[in-house]
């Protein structure tokens, strides 16, 4: 590749890897500086170096070889990891869905590859050689894998989706037995989320309903998941991104000093933890949450797209990055790499 492209390998594990993708990459300071006030020009759209989503306005052609970019640094990075096996085919192509903020699930193996995504905020495989991909810009994406079946899912759960159970529909898909592990990667902290009470009661009620958490945690929800708007000083040990060594504490600051003026805080309003809930939801669900650090914020930190901070900025449209699992497969009877584009 002629540049790195902003993506993070949170974990390997047999032949599956879990990657975080971002707006930016790491990069001299002189270039950091650019790239970021590029991404914060007030009414601007922004872009960043590798925005993935094709309904946020943006080319699609670029965008299209963004995803095929994508694809390539990701098979790059398997060539130079440990595996299971002797040898390794390349993933051949991701996998991408129409997210709707529901709870519908699309097992892509018992579909034909379509130029089409169907509507699903989940995706689930078994098959080797491919990968799932979920678009975020502050919402909790979330990637499953299952060592004993070989199965890995992608999830894509804001709060609407925590509240109708996404995460617990997902698990219920693992009909095998077996431990399923979870990652979380980066989207909004509490500090960060600010809503009316209503989204509060939608969740719980969602919650309750359908036993998406513990009663324990039921009976505490307000003192796990909500804080006060004026409250600066939150338990939010799950998304506590200056524990992070990988998020730059001076490129934080300045973000958060330039979005003050448009982040005004509304005494009336609540903050919510959504991937301390969901969390817990996994948990419930019988799952083992495997992040190794600290969750990154996506408001927070310039070098990822926050929808919020788009609307913060005034900004038309900003772009999504990616939450990708991928599941390498052992023989290379295919060596062509390609990608489902849409």
């Amino acid at each position: 590749m002629k540049s790195k492209l902003p993506m993070t390998l949170l974990a390997q594990l047999d032949d599956v890897a879990v990657f975080q993708t971002a707006a930016l990459a790491n990069g001299n300071k002189c270039a950091a500086d650019t790239n970021s006030q590029q991404m914060h020009e007030l009414g601007q759209a922004s872009y960043g170096a590798l925005n993935l989503g094709l309904h946020v306005n943006d080319d699609a052609a670029k965008v299209l070889d963004n995803r095929m970019r994508l694809l390539t640094a990701i098979n790059e990075k398997l060539n130079s990891l440990p595996s299971t096996s002797a040898q390794n085919a390349p993933i051949k192509r991701l996998h991408w869905v129409n997210q709707v903020h529901g709870n519908d699930i699309h097992h892509i193996d018992a579909t034909a590859l379509s130029m089409q995504p169907l509507a699903a905020d989940a995706i689930l495989s078994q098959q080797q050689g491919v990968g799932l991909a979920i678009m975020t810009a502050d919402c909790v994406p979330i990637v499953l894998y299952q060592p004993a079946s070989g199965k890995i899912a992608a999830i894509h759960a804001g709060w609407q989706g925590l509240a109708c159970g996404v995460i617990q529909a997902t698990a219920e898909r693992f009909t095998d037995s077996g431990q399923i592990m979870a990652w979380i990667g980066v989207c909004i902290s509490q500090q960060n989320y600010e809503v009316g009470s209503q989204v509060r009661d939608k969740l719980l009620a969602g919650c309750v309903d359908s036993q998406l958490l513990t009663s324990a945690n039921i009976e505490r929800f307000d003192a796990r998941y909500v804080m006060d708007s004026a409250n600066q000083t939150g338990d939010d040990s799950h998304t506590d991104t200056s524990k992070n060594s990988d998020v730059n504490p001076q490129c934080l600051h300045k973000t958060v000093d330039k979005l003050a003026n448009y982040a005004k805080v509304n005494a009336d309003n609540i903050k919510l933890n959504l991937p301390r809930l969901a969390a817990d939801q996994l948990t419930a669900a019988g799952m083992t949450l495997c992040n190794e650090s600290a969750i990154g914020c996506s408001y927070g930190d310039d070098r990822y797209y926050s929808y919020r901070r788009q609307t913060h900025l005034q900004q038309p449209a900003t772009g999504r990055m990616a939450l990708v699992i991928v599941r390498r497969a052992s023989t290379q009877s295919d060596t062509e790499s390609d990608t489902e584009l849409v």
